[in-house]
């Protein structure tokens, strides 16, 4: 399984994981992948803690930092309660009028304020706070790979990345974003399909992932969007794909940042539920379909906010349905691989349970394909 990326960032497995718990970042890392931690909405302080805890539990192992850069952050730097002090009105009578009909009960209005305050300010991706993030990673010589989550990466961040030895990585949606990117200088693309939890495009994956590799003219390509099984990744690298990138599928594991309801809530999903909205961000993504999703979509409701503010807005909503234990007005982003999501379960079993399966479905193919 040594494929050319994965001999690249010396690991024994094509398998890169994407994660916010930095808990499963280091199993992943620690089980022969490559873990990733989605690192946007930190602090820089915050980020450097998270590094230095991954750091010690995967004992020298490589291991990677997912950030939004400058240049596809919002050139406008505010206060965050001026970013607060942007939600529109109405906007806040809507959620707020939502939540009391539901019955959860409110926050104080100064710990309403505070908490909003907060989120802004992790929320707000200002060009200073993205060029902090990226100076407290590669201070760091653990990691092996920084990947930008967003827009065309930018030539100096590539550089700057190449000069300390770090593998430079971008996700996209179409061929035309690959090719972006490809000129940008980045070292390998992740082709993620809409069947993918978070922001996504419109492109599925079986149709995506071949298109991104002859795009990217020698690129190294992951497939990203609808991965849980071996033989997914086997039709990964008959694509032409070097590895695959997963994000969804860790939920389900012990070591995941979700809470026992909500992991019980997806495992009760099927994969009809992971619903395509901008309920979440303000721009399309792929989330679990609940009371709250619903009525953002529903006749009569504002359209959400442009990014960050829709993103500013929800920390109101998800800090009471988080006090009141109501999953129904809350979501959280997942791909339409929940329906293979049954049971609680490991990183570590989960990767061997792919192995084995990948396995299986290269004899299977073996045996049903014969060449004269």
């Amino acid at each position: 399984m040594r494929t050319p990326i994965a001999q690249t960032l010396d690991i024994e497995l094509p398998i890169f994981a994407f994660s916010h718990c930095r808990d499963v970042v280091a199993a992943v890392t620690n089980a022969g992948g490559l873990g990733v931690l989605g690192a946007a909405w930190m602090t820089p302080d915050e980020l450097d803690m998270s590094i230095e805890w991954i750091e010690k539990e995967v004992d020298g192992k490589p291991f990677g930092v997912d950030l939004v850069f400058p240049g596809t952050a919002m050139e406008e730097e505010k206060s965050p309660q001026e970013y607060l002090d942007s939600i529109p009105a109405d906007y806040m009578s809507f959620v707020t009028r939502l939540l009391d009909e539901g019955g959860l009960s409110d926050l104080s209005p100064q710990d309403r304020d505070a908490y909003m305050v907060e989120n802004a300010r992790k929320m707000a991706m200002t060009n200073k706070k993205s060029q902090d993030q990226l100076d407290v990673t590669l201070a760091r010589s653990s990691v092996g790979l920084v990947v930008g989550a967003l827009g065309v990466t930018p030539g100096w961040v590539v550089e700057k990345a190449h000069a300390q030895g770090v593998q430079v990585g971008a996700l996209v949606g179409t061929a035309k974003h690959a090719a972006r990117q490809r000129e940008a200088g980045v070292d390998l693309i992740v082709a993620q399909g809409t069947e993918a939890g978070g922001s996504v495009g419109s492109v599925a994956s079986m149709v995506l992932w071949p298109q991104v590799v002859e795009a990217a003219a020698g690129v190294p390509v992951l497939a990203a969007g609808g991965i849980s099984r071996g033989s997914h990744l086997l039709a990964a690298l008959s694509l032409g794909c070097q590895g695959v990138w997963i994000g969804s599928l860790w939920l389900g594991t012990v070591e995941s940042e979700l809470s026992d309801e909500m992991r019980d809530r997806l495992f009760a999903a099927e994969s009809e539920d992971a619903t395509v909205a901008r309920v979440m961000t303000g721009k399309q993504g792929r989330m679990l379909n609940t009371k709250y999703v619903e009525a953002w979509q529903s006749q009569g409701a504002p359209e959400p906010l442009d990014w960050p503010m829709q993103s500013i807005l929800n920390g109101y909503s998800y800090k009471r349905a988080e006090r009141a234990r109501n999953l129904d007005y809350w979501t959280y982003a997942v791909g339409q691989v929940v329906g293979d999501m049954k049971g609680q379960t490991t990183v570590r079993r989960e990767i061997e349970r792919m192995l084995i399966e990948y396995s299986d479905a290269l004899e299977s193919l073996s045996n049903v394909t014969e060449l004269e």
